[in-house]
């Protein structure tokens, strides 16, 4: 008897994705990080947001595609003193991004 039941591998949970982001603009000295933070625990979402040297913001998030796909559609305006110039956006293996409470990291 065949299972209806769709094959997973090891590393994907099912109803949630997980993505990566790369903010450039003005978007280091004016709270974005923080923001982010909020909004991404206000939806629930796993993971993290550093600084770049290179004066960009970088995020790994996971959860249900919903919430993730509202925590993009945010990032592109960003909190009010921050100009994003683009998000650029990955799909990441869901094992690779944190699952648990969001969190900021030290600027890499």
């Amino acid at each position: 008897m065949e299972s209806s039941q769709p094959e997973v591998g090891p590393r994907v949970k099912i109803g949630k994705i997980a993505r990566r982001l790369r903010v450039t603009g003005t978007v280091q000295g004016v709270g974005f990080r923080a923001a982010l933070c909020a909004q991404a625990e206000a939806r629930g979402l796993g993971g993290w947001v550093r600084n770049r040297s290179d004066g960009s913001v970088e995020a790994e998030v996971a959860g249900p595609p919903e919430a993730v796909s509202a925590l993009l559609d945010w990032a592109q305006r960003g909190p009010p003193a921050a100009r994003v110039g683009e998000v650029q956006v990955e799909a990441i293996d869901i094992g690779e991004a944190h699952t648990g409470k969001f969190a900021q990291r030290l600027t890499l």
